[in-house]
């Protein structure tokens, strides 16, 4: 088995490992997995036959190419080693989202998800209160319940 590098266009990694999943089952390529490290945007790392790694990639949708030498498992381990994450924001916070197609916006916390490291909030600005869910790692507390 191959460890290999596909170059991707920035934010569009998740759609392309969808792509590569539908030709992997479709067509059966010797694909074991695929991770897209959160901390590497623009990349994603693909174990399984180097020769079906080549194949299954070509002419993806935002795919740009393979990096051509072979990964090492130690260089990505980091990335593959789950990190808890402490949840600070509560129920009634008022937050500004910092990432995001919502970036900029602030909103009051409606609702803590812990286990999905979520929070959904009413955004403040919108004429129709709508809930919105981002992860708890894209807003920052501007004015907290608890203080």
């Amino acid at each position: 088995m191959t460890l290999l590098t596909l170059k991707t266009t920035i934010g569009r990694e998740v759609t392309v490992m969808k792509d590569i999943r539908e030709r992997i089952n479709s067509e059966g390529y010797d694909i074991k997995a695929m991770v897209h490290p959160g901390e590497l945007d623009g990349y994603v790392v693909l174990e399984g036959s180097g020769k079906d790694i080549r194949k299954v990639v070509r002419n993806v949708r935002h795919a740009k190419g393979i990096i051509s030498d072979d990964v090492d498992i130690d260089e990505i381990s980091q990335f593959l080693e789950s990190k808890e994450i402490e949840i600070e924001v509560e129920r009634g916070d008022i937050v500004e989202v910092v990432g995001g197609p919502f970036k900029g916006e602030k909103g009051k916390v409606t609702r803590v998800d812990e286990a999905n490291s979520e929070v959904t909030l009413e955004l403040l600005e919108a004429t129709v209160p709508i809930p919105v869910t981002v992860g708890v790692g894209s807003v920052k507390i501007k004015e907290s319940v608890g203080e």
